[in-house]
């Protein structure tokens, strides 16, 4: 069974927008997720009472079972492959970008590199929402940082109330592009919408098959006052058809951040589990063997703010395949094959007129340009 893929998150935001405190709320809410926190700057994280000082190339292990480390960013591709080893047990690997780094150098080098036990899981841009304006005259970038963001956080949102407040998030909005806008005070920011935390009663190094409540997370957090998201949880017995799922995700809808769960296509020859990892405009597709007594379901659940629950469920189940779907029509999963990091395709399945991608094109972040490609 191939291993699991370790989301790596880029924290960006400019000096003073909170993006420390933001990450140590991060840390000290993993409820036993082994988080890898590295810092690209030369600084310090304090949890509690504890200091970790940044040193090059230094790694730390927290209290909490996580690995605080710092790193200039030629050796990021080296330590991103030794955090993504079994042994280290990391789930989760957080980047707090400097102050003044260009999150988009950090995203290439993520997608570039060598590791295939790696895959994007978003940038997260930190807006302060008290000097905004302040921050924006003297970084211009900051919009197109904003623009390039999977999600963008307003934090310190309680500094500033009535119309000044409503003309920020409308500002933010038009910025972000229908990326979803988060204001929090404190950097507190569900961990939920960033990551799946998972319990350590069990010795992290067996293997676990993720249950669908795994996937939901927890129930509670609708109760928690930071919370100012939807969740969607969708299931099916019947296969997907995977044009109908692929012209879904190519029209996902403002606000929609996170996509996670399995998908089940009944097409011959492409049957296994198809884990669906998506952040914002990023998109990719692991295939591997289901378990032996495990059900050919479809399990997904949706993550964003803004959304409409119920047009996310009626768009969802007009992606059945019902009694449609032809199950020897291999060209109805080209689309789904283009985010599928390592496709395995013989000649006779691939149209002879169409390229293979290449590894950027996965995911659809195209290096040549400043803007996702949508």
């Amino acid at each position: 069974m191939p291993r699991k893929q370790i989301p790596v998150v880029v924290l960006a935001g400019f000096l003073g927008s909170g993006k420390t405190t933001l990450l140590n709320h991060l840390l000290t809410g993993s409820r036993g997720t082994r988080i890898g926190a590295v810092v690209n700057d030369f600084g310090s994280i304090e949890i509690d009472a504890m200091a970790v000082a940044g040193q090059v190339d230094s790694m730390i292990s927290l209290g909490n079972g996580c690995l605080c480390c710092a790193v200039d960013t030629s050796e990021l591709d080296g330590l991103l492959e030794r955090l993504a080893r079994p042994e280290a047990g990391i789930d989760v690997i957080v980047i707090e970008a400097s102050g003044l780094a260009e999150p988009q150098e950090l995203i290439r080098m993520i997608l570039a590199a060598d590791s295939e036990h790696i895959v994007y899981g978003g940038l997260v841009e930190v807006v302060d929402a008290a000097e905004f304006a302040r921050t924006r005259a003297a970084h211009p970038e900051l919009d197109r940082h904003i623009g390039i963001a999977d999600l963008v956080v307003l934090n310190k949102a309680d500094r500033v109330t009535g119309p000044g407040r409503e003309e920020l998030l409308r500002t933010l909005t038009g910025l972000a592009g229908g990326v979803p806008v988060l204001p929090v005070s404190y950097g507190r920011i569900d961990p939920d919408l960033l990551f799946d935390r998972s319990s350590r009663e069990d010795d992290h190094r067996l293997p676990r098959q993720l249950s669908f409540e795994d996937l939901r997370g927890d129930d509670d957090c609708a109760a928690h006052p930071h919370a100012a998201y939807d969740t969607v949880a969708f299931t099916s017995e019947e296969p997907m058809d995977p044009r109908r799922l692929m012209e879904f995700l190519d029209s996902r809808p403002a606000g929609l951040y996170r996509i996670k769960g399995f998908v089940h296509f009944g097409v011959h020859g492409y049957r296994e589990k198809y884990t669906l990892h998506a952040v914002g405009s990023f998109l990719r597709f692991q295939p591997a063997p289901w378990g032996r007594d495990e059900p050919r379901t479809t399990q997904l659940v949706l993550i964003g703010t803004g959304t409409d629950p119920g047009a996310l469920r009626k768009e969802l189940d007009a992606c059945r395949a019902g009694g449609t779907q032809d199950p020897a029509d291999d060209r109805s999963m080209w689309g789904i094959l283009r985010y599928v990091r390592e496709p395995e395709r013989t000649a006779d399945q691939r149209d002879p007129d169409e390229q293979e991608p290449d590894r950027w094109d996965l995911g659809r972040w195209d290096p040549d340009q400043q803007d996702p490609v949508e």
